[in-house]
């Protein structure tokens, strides 16, 4: 019966671990990693303001929302050395000009 036991902690143990190295839990940046990811993200915008940042979402090492001065919003994926890998519009934002449920 404790062998039993001992597996089910070591179980949920590593299923914690692998969701945890999975990413995507939306934790937010911080420190030099915000600014690094924010820059980069700027640069591939053009401008604008990053209203939302996260680790590690859709593949992406980390992910920046940018406000653009018209209001739309991109957002930017990155790698884990800052580089640009994705740029995805979000029809969801104040820019929205055909309505909230068009994606």
């Amino acid at each position: 019966m404790l062998v039993a036991a001992v597996a089910v902690v070591v179980a949920a143990v590593s299923g914690g671990i692998a969701i945890a190295a999975g990413g995507g839990d939306d934790r937010p940046l911080s420190g030099s990693t915000l600014e690094r990811a924010s820059a980069a993200a700027l640069s591939a915008t053009g401008g604008g303001k990053v209203t939302e940042t996260e680790v590690g979402d859709d593949g992406a090492a980390y992910e920046v929302e940018v406000t653009l001065a018209d209001g739309s919003q991109v957002d930017v994926q990155l790698d884990d050395r800052f580089g640009v890998i994705g740029r995805e519009s979000d029809d969801d934002g104040a820019g929205d000009r055909d309505g909230a449920g068009d994606d």
